[in-house]
């Protein structure tokens, strides 16, 4: 029997064994609500070291604190299903992101990833996120125009500073030993 719904997974997971759980809630955080250990922390009103070591296998969650998970996680769940940006860079960039949820004058939104290697992977997921409800979408400078030109929502562009110095930096010490 497959189960679609996170929080019914990982209550089975829960009544299976600690760690089910544990595997279970890392997989729900990471791949589906997109969340860091904080937020969760945030949400839930547990304590972020409490959540660590649940996490790690070295505590198991009481009662109220599975509570208090499953509530986060359900607040989580129907926050995904509204508004969301869409965040289009390549993997590597993407994993810096520590934050899936951002909070804008008051307004809390999350953030939706789209993993692309190509100009066209770009083009091809700022339609997608358009038709999948977006309410903007953030890329990089180099296909912002385009995807400016073909999606009837906001873009914003990526200005990587910091790490075009440390780039540059880089290569002169490489060219220069």
């Amino acid at each position: 029997m497959v189960l679609s719904d996170p929080v019914n997974r990982l209550m089975r997971a829960a009544l299976i064994s600690d760690q089910e759980f544990v595997r279970t809630l890392n997989q729900i955080m990471k791949n589906e609500v997109r969340i860091s250990v904080r937020e969760l922390a945030e949400k839930s009103g547990v304590a972020q070291s409490s959540l660590y070591k649940i996490l790690h296998g070295h505590r198991s969650p009481n009662l109220s604190t599975l509570r208090a998970i499953v509530h986060a996680l359900q607040y989580f769940e129907r926050l995904g299903e509204g508004e969301f940006i869409g965040l289009i860079a390549a993997r590597p960039v993407l994993d810096t992101v520590q934050e899936r949820n951002a909070e804008v004058d008051g307004h809390r939104i999350r953030i939706r990833e789209y993993p692309v290697h190509t100009m066209e992977d770009a083009i091809v997921a700022a339609v997608r996120a358009e038709r999948e409800g977006a309410t903007a979408i953030v890329c990089a400078p180099i296909v912002s125009s385009i995807i400016e030109q073909l999606v009837h929502i906001p873009v914003a562009t990526i200005i990587p500073r910091e790490s075009v110095q440390r780039a540059i930096e880089l290569a002169a010490r490489k060219a220069w030993p």
